[in-house]
């Protein structure tokens, strides 16, 4: 479900060419590449990886590495499942796009013809929002914003849309690309509009999974626990690779719910290669594959370790940008305990897919560049080491930090008031409520109205100030300042990790 980009920008800027050797890259892929995964499984600490490329409508190498799970020798195979995370918007706006080519919507049709109560906090956007609009991030809304509100919660999506009508927008309509996985939500929830109420999952393995052969592709998330032949997910957890749950983001599922393999994923790359023909059967209209890949919208600029500073547009559920004169249709996605990248370029015919069990790795973008640059006859890399190097710094960075605040909770420093002032119930505008408990001694715990399996554990560090764990990794760990007025509590911001929102959260005492 989401793009991972603050760190691996910074790799980009931060490093040149590494160990780059002019020799024949033709080898590379067929002699070099297991050796390459294998060391970078390692090195990484990732568990499991599967790896798909496929080159003028044939699959050149298809193959599991490592395993699904942390202690347990069950090896990663070609019908494996992961979560692909956002990669699941490829599916959403190619679906759109088919009904578009078989006349049953247009892109440009308002949002409010299918759904009447969707509205934006600005009216007059409200108003104005196409279908276009929702596959291309240009809400006006900052990258992951409201997500930690509609992301692994309990929200069912008519909730969702109706919160996000609540959410003031960062920036003006249409002005500023922001990444937004309730728009991708309220556009697959058109499609029941248009197919006699056949839902988002249901239409997309009727028109997509099962014409292409994904026999063993899922639509929603809580069908991947009981899957036989699946990966489990993992996190790192103070310094720990650890297995972690699957979250449930079914709530949001056109966004990010699919799991798959790349035996399955395979067979959609070769059909979006060979402009939507399996054989002589055109199982997606070529205008629908076109109409995904019409760039919408500026995202910024890109800095590789070849030296390029290339552009990054984004299409319908598609980013686009330029590397080495070849035009990129790519997407990341990242979910709990899963980071996978799928990569095509057109005019090369060429597709790369790759799935990883881990949640903390840049593996799976490294080795997309390196794969290219072996097609593209470019010198070797090593962008996995480039970013290895990189990763490990600013890994150090956080952890040194962190040990601060455990060794200042240590002291066992006393709130600037008494704990039982701290407790009861809080409010946020936008996400409802939440409840501050007694802990153990000076500590506090948190649970939240739309989470609740989660909870949050508040240790003092002195005045106003917690530090904070999450029953759930991925939301990482955080300092949450109370505001104190007249000797009573008024107030709390919480914050989580940027993988699942960047901005904060105010709550105020009730």
């Amino acid at each position: 479900m989401k793009k991972i980009p603050l760190l691996l920008v910074a790799c980009m800027l931060l490093f040149t060419s590494v160990n780059a050797q002019h020799a024949d890259r033709s080898k590379f892929i067929k002699d070099s590449l297991d050796l390459y995964i294998s060391k970078a499984l390692t090195n990484w600490r990732v568990p499991g990886v599967a790896v798909c490329i496929v080159k003028d409508n044939k699959v050149v190498l298809m193959k599991g590495y490592g395993i699904k799970e942390l202690g347990l020798m069950n090896k990663v195979d070609e019908n494996t499942l992961f979560m692909i995370g956002s990669n699941t918007k490829a599916f959403t706006a190619t679906a759109l796009a088919m009904l578009q080519a078989n006349k049953k919507l247009s892109l440009d049709d308002k949002v409010t013809k299918y759904i009447p109560e969707f509205k934006l906090e600005d009216k007059n956007a409200s108003e104005q929002v196409i279908v276009r609009d929702l596959l291309c991030h240009r809400l006006g809304f900052q990258t992951f914003q409201g997500d930690f509100t509609f992301y692994n919660t309990n929200l069912t999506r008519q909730d969702v849309i109706a919160h996000l009508g609540r959410l003031k927008a960062a920036y003006p309509f249409r002005t500023r690309w922001g990444y937004t996985n309730a728009a991708f939500l309220t556009a697959g929830e058109i499609i029941p509009k248009v197919t006699n109420g056949h839902s988002w999952e249901a239409y997309v393995k009727e028109a997509i999974f099962a014409p292409l052969g994904m026999g063993n592709t899922l639509a929603l998330s809580r069908d991947l626990p009981t899957s036989i032949n699946r990966t489990v997910p993992h996190t790192i957890v103070d310094g720990r690779l650890t297995p972690i749950p699957y979250c449930q983001i079914d709530g949001i599922a056109p966004a990010g719910s699919i799991s798959s393999s790349v035996n399955d994923m395979s067979k959609w790359v070769l059909a979006l290669l060979n402009n939507g023909k399996v054989g002589q059967r055109q199982v997606i209209p070529a205008a629908a594959i076109e109409a995904t890949r019409v760039p919408q919208d500026i995202v910024g600029s890109v800095h590789h370790m070849n030296g390029e500073n290339n552009f990054e547009l984004y299409g319908l559920g598609w980013f686009i940008q330029d590397y080495s004169g070849h035009r990129l249709v790519m997407h990341d996605g990242g979910v709990n305990g899963y980071l996978s990248s799928v990569t095509l370029s057109p005019q090369d015919n060429l597709g790369i897919v790759i799935l990883t069990n881990t949640d903390q790795n840049l593996l799976f973008e490294a080795l997309r560049w390196d794969i290219l640059d072996a097609y593209f006859k470019q010198p070797f890399r090593n962008y996995s080491e480039g970013y290895l190097k990189q990763y490990k710094a600013n890994t150090a960075t956080e952890q040194a930090e962190d040990k601060k605040l455990k060794d200042s909770v240590l002291l066992n420093p006393k709130p600037m008031l008494l704990p039982n002032k701290y407790l009861g119930k809080y409010t946020n505008e936008f996400y409802g409520t939440m409840e501050v408990t007694q802990g153990e001694g000076n500590n506090l715990e948190m649970r939240f109205e739309h989470h609740p399996k989660m909870y949050a554990l508040l240790k003092p560090l002195g005045g106003n100030r917690f530090y904070v764990t999450f029953s759930d990794p991925t939301l990482g760990k955080a300092v949450f300042p109370f505001t104190i007025q007249n000797g009573e509590v008024t107030g709390v911001r919480v914050k989580v990790a940027d993988f699942v929102e960047r901005g904060a959260y105010d709550f105020k005492k009730n």
